[in-house]
């Protein structure tokens, strides 16, 4: 359940087992001996659906069709307690940090020489590479830091070598993902150490796109944006979750940084790496979040024309400082808000697609459906943005480049023919 970096941890213990186990990833059947549900525990939505799958997984056990039932990650590390009394047809709760304890559960010793190596669920041309685990940030809204602890970076010798066997497995495309990749290194080696370790990664023989997924505006290490620009495989996008414009919102989200400040960093951005493909996040209803912020927030928008965008309605969350502030918009509002910001982005990505149409673009394919090769640029990230729908009459190679032309442009989608392969 939840993020990618819940899928990796899935993805290391599902290798963990694979010896002394039938290992299967989401399962459509419910006819497995033992159930491992990996839980996502940050927002009230993701909560809830981790709690119906367990509650669904927990009712076939009682029926005799699964033996065991074990919940790990997230939700459990935060609320172990409540849930175990809460829901005693779950054999064990464990947390984020508790691998080498489910592992005895289930009678296995920890592999030390596999913990760089993974059971990929993802498409096999594709991997997500997590360079740190928890954060250091205290953003007033955010439990991660609670859940996860502070901020751990992984070696960057372990980092390539883990990249490299990925590499080996058939992987073209690594995502970069931690909580804060900015803050990567502070820890192991007093600096910001990112750029030095993309130079890296950049550097691996067989490695076609990098890509960077939640760095953080506040100190963003520049030099990052020089490396990108350096290197044609390190894909022009840039995932950073900026959450709002207004000074005194960002204030109270204890983000670092104030909206003049990130105005400037994103025209520094899109200066120093043309062409750049920015994603970014916000959040709407804020506690206190007056008419005239969110219009800030609205023209902010507007001006910026981010590529990619999403928006969240602000969820209190315990033990969080914003907990402590009266959640005084009402869910009304709020999804009012939410609609408002999507419907201007809408027509921010249509003209951006609208754009691109006659122009070729390096496209890797993920898929078919029905008549079309499913397809993403470099400016677009698996499952969360835009795709390329191809019409060839020749068979496609999943995880294979072609140059694609566009040929027709949704607000979310572009449509094109097959230019040549690569």
């Amino acid at each position: 359940m939840g993020c990618s970096k819940n899928l990796v941890d899935s993805e290391q213990l599902m290798r963990q087992l694979k010896d002394n186990y039938d290992v299967v990833h989401e399962s459509e059947k419910e006819d497995a001996d033992i159930i491992i549900i990996n839980t996502c525990g940050f927002i009230a939505d993701a909560k809830q659906e981790s709690i119906d799958t367990i509650l669904n997984f927990s009712e076939a056990k009682k029926t005799g069709k699964i033996k065991k039932v074990y919940v790990m990650g997230c939700l459990s590390q935060r609320y172990k307690k409540e849930l175990s009394e809460e829901m005693p047809e779950v054999d064990a709760f464990y947390g984020v940090n508790d691998l080498t304890d489910l592992l005895k559960t289930l009678e296995i010793d920890l592999k030390t020489q596999l913990l760089g190596e993974r059971m990929l669920t993802t498409p096999k041309h594709y991997a997500y590479l997590k360079i740190a685990e928890g954060c250091n940030r205290n953003c007033s809204f955010c439990a991660i830091p609670l859940i996860r602890g502070k901020n751990i970076s992984k070696p960057i010798e372990d980092l390539v070598a883990e990249a490299e066997w990925l590499v080996k497995q058939g992987v073209k495309e690594l995502i970069l993902i931690a909580q804060d990749l900015t803050y990567y290194g502070m820890d192991l080696y007093k600096k910001r150490k990112l750029a030095e370790l993309l130079e890296k990664l950049a550097a691996i023989n067989g490695l076609e796109w990098i890509r960077l997924h939640y760095t953080y505006p506040a100190s963003f290490p520049m030099e990052v944006l020089k490396v990108m620009a350096k290197h044609d495989n390190i894909c022009k996008y840039l995932d950073i979750p900026l959450q709002h414009i207004n000074s005194n919102i960002l204030a109270s989200m204890k983000r670092n940084i104030d909206g003049n400040k990130t105005r400037e960093l994103v025209a520094k951005m899109r200066a120093k790496v043309p062409g750049i493909s920015i994603r970014t996040t916000l959040i709407v209803g804020y506690p206190g979040e007056t008419y005239a912020q969110f219009e800030e927030l609205k023209r902010f928008v507007a001006e910026s024309k981010f590529e990619r965008l999403g928006v969240f309605t602000y969820s209190p969350e315990e033990n969080t400082s914003a907990y402590k502030l009266k959640d005084s918009i009402s869910t009304k509002t709020k999804e009012k808000r939410r609609s408002e910001i999507m419907e201007l982005q809408q027509l921010i990505s249509a003209d951006i697609n609208n754009a691109k149409i006659g122009k070729v673009y390096k496209t890797i394919i993920d898929r078919k459906e029905g008549d079309y090769w499913i397809g993403r640029t470099e400016f677009d990230s698996p499952e969360v943005d835009n795709e390329v729908l191809i019409t060839s009459d020749k068979k496609l190679s999943m995880g294979n480049f072609y140059q694609v032309k566009i040929t027709h442009a949704e607000d979310y989608d572009l449509y094109g023919t097959i230019s040549a392969a690569i």
